[in-house]
Parts: structure tokens; sequence; C-alpha cells
């Protein structure tokens, strides 16, 4: 029986298949390589992102430092801010003090120019003899009572430092005098009064101090 003939179908298949045979597989040695080579690559890059080494994007390394710039810009506004917020505060509180100061003792000049009449009512209620009617005396000592109590609704208080030692923030010496009966440097007598207008010296009590005998 005679052998029926390829068709070209058959003759490309025998073709691959011979090729196939022919064609060596590779190595297992070689592929290992291979996937060894992959993998310490591919470990290489993480361990690179991972210790923050600067990559090779501009656009990144730009944005970064700008980011920095914002920052150091934001912390210095904030200092700022709270120094002159601080400055702030000390201004308003020295208003303040200086309005409560004006407050107090904006009736300084008044009481003053006041002082005099009370000392003229207190000597005149000293000069009364015995020929001064009872009601003459009682409308002078009257007047005098109603002028205190004034002062003293605003704040001012006598320095009447009699027997007092000597002091030279309210007292003003007119003299010093020897008194072996008393300390020296001590108020015998008190020519003036002083005054004081919510603690603050207004007027110093005009004194006369003992001294040693010696």
């Amino acid at each position: 029986m005679a052998k029926q003939s390829q068709t070209p179908l058959d003759d490309e298949l025998a073709r691959q298949e011979q090729e196939a045979e022919a064609q060596p597989e590779p190595a297992p040695e070689e592929s290992a390589i291979e996937g060894a080579d992959e993998a310490e690559s591919l470990a290489e890059q993480a361990a690179a992102e991972e210790s923050g080494e600067p990559s090779d994007n501009p656009e990144a390394e730009v944005l970064a430092a700008q980011v920095e710039e914002l920052e150091q810009s934001l912390a210095e506004a904030k200092d700022q801010a709270l120094r002159a917020a601080a400055e702030a505060q000390n201004v308003r509180r020295r208003a303040e003090q200086e309005a409560e100061k004006a407050r107090k003792f904006a009736l300084e000049k008044f009481i003053k120019e006041l002082l005099p009449v009370v000392d003229s009512l207190e000597k005149a209620l000293e000069a009364m003899g015995e020929d001064a009617t009872e009601a003459h005396r009682e409308g002078v000592a009257m007047t005098l009572k109603m002028q205190r109590d004034v002062l003293g609704k605003f704040g001012v208080e006598v320095v009447d430092p009699q027997g007092e030692p000597f002091d030279p923030q309210y007292h003003e010496a007119m003299a010093m005098v020897p008194n072996p009966e008393l300390e020296p440097n001590s108020v015998m007598e008190v020519v003036q009064k002083g005054y004081l207008l919510n603690g603050r010296l207004v007027r110093p009590a005009m004194v006369v101090v003992s001294q040693s005998a010696d």
C-alpha cells in the first residue's frame, strides 16, 4: 500500500516539534540566580525608600523645602503674636493703673486749697476765750467737724503725731528743742497738722522735735 503524502500543515507541525526538541531547557541554577538578583534589587529599592534617601524627583524636594520654610514662618508668626499680646496686656495694665491713680488723686490740688480753711477753723476754735458764746463755739466746732467729715469721705486722713517718734517721710521739723522728759527725736509739739490723700502725703505735719538735754 502506497504511503499517503503529507500536507503543508503537517510539514509545519513537524518542523516546530523538531525545533522545540533541539532548543536546550534553561538550567535550574541560572533561573535561581536571576530570581535572586531581582529580589535583591527590590530589597535595595525598599531599603532606600525607608531610609529616607533623596529620590530623583526634583519636584518633591522643592515641595519639601517649601513646607519646611512655611512651618518656620508659621512658628515665627506665632511667636510674634504671643509677644504682641503680652505687650498689649502690659500696656492695658499700665493704663488701668494710671487711670486708677488719676482717679484717686484727682482732688489733690483741691484738698491742698481746702486745708488752710480747716487750719483757720481749728485756730479760731482754740483762740476763743471765755467771752465767746456757747452758740458761737458750737457753730465753729460743727463747721470744723463737717469739713473733716467731707475730707474723710474722699480718702483724706489727718497726720497728728503728737508724742510719736519723728518720721521724716510724714513730718517736717520746725525746730529741735532739748527735753529730758521725752525720748530724743520725738515729736513734742505739732505746729500744723499734716494730711494724707489715699495714703499719699499731701502736706507734712509741721512739728517741734525733742533732743537730748546733754
